[in-house]
């Protein structure tokens, strides 16, 4: 089974993506400084927006996660894993953690890459608020 989801968002002048653990996807239009995992803002879909079937399959023990950003020419792959606890229910925001920890935040875990291990060309890219941001997320369960 393999079902995907794609998420559009913006960049923001306070991105910095340095955070060493995690990278955050928010529906939030604003961002502080102090935001150092959120690398796109404005998004039109956090986790009730996804559609139940996508849900479902990433809440497989043995499913895989493929997240797929794109900005202007710049693409990225990030590979990380769903879980049987993963919660999905946050209203505005989508964590990709490399850790196992599980929240209501939290779209996937074991992640490959984290915020700061994300090219700095893209993230130069996603500083610039008028840039348009692609979130491909596919899920093989």
């Amino acid at each position: 089974m393999r079902i995907t989801e794609t998420i559009l968002a913006r960049g923001h002048k306070n991105i910095t993506a340095t955070h060493k653990t995690t990278f955050e996807i928010t529906k939030e239009e604003w961002l502080t400084e102090r935001g150092n995992c959120i690398i796109a803002v404005s998004a039109n879909k956090a986790m009730p927006e996804l559609k139940p079937k996508f849900k479902k399959a990433l809440k497989n023990k043995n499913a895989k996660l493929i997240i797929e950003i794109e900005a202007g020419e710049i693409h990225e792959i990030v590979r990380a894993y769903g879980s049987s606890k993963l919660q999905l229910t946050h209203p505005t925001d989508l964590v990709i953690r490399k850790s196992s920890y599980i929240c209501g935040r939290t779209l996937a875990i074991k992640a490959d890459k984290a915020a700061a291990d994300l090219s700095r060309k893209l993230i130069e890219k996603l500083r610039n608020p008028k840039q348009e941001v692609k979130i491909k997320l596919t899920v093989t369960a």
